[in-house]
């Protein structure tokens, strides 16, 4: 039995899935379709399901600090710094930022507004 497996993730998004999906049902769905956060998330990286993708957005239940109207994401690269997006925030940029492999995402400024 294999006690190790290989990934190709680069690393981890971590999305709160409690908070992405009350946004949607007060109509503050992410990207162009009005999307939950890590589902607007994978279709603007073009990230795939599972261990091949290149990187990994995963929602996780409640993280707990999450504002109104707000979702908390976190990079694995950066641990300490989580960042707050809000329904109006521009996918494209922050997908892009997420996705960069040479530094990690920066957190507030154009994240949450667009």
């Amino acid at each position: 039995m294999k006690t190790k497996i290989r990934s190709n993730w680069s690393h981890a998004i971590l999305v709160c899935r409690k908070c992405s999906k009350k946004n949607l049902k007060r109509g503050g769905g992410y990207g162009p379709k009005g999307r939950p956060l890590a589902k607007a998330l994978k279709a603007e990286t073009g990230a795939k399901r599972g261990r091949k993708a290149p990187l990994g957005i995963v929602e996780v239940s409640c993280l707990g600090v999450c504002p109104d109207r707000g979702v908390v994401v976190v990079d694995s690269r950066s641990p300490g710094q989580w960042q707050i997006v809000l329904p109006d925030a521009d996918i494209r940029e922050l997908a892009r930022q997420l996705e960069d492999l040479s530094s990690p995402a920066r957190a507030g400024g154009s994240l949450t507004r667009p």
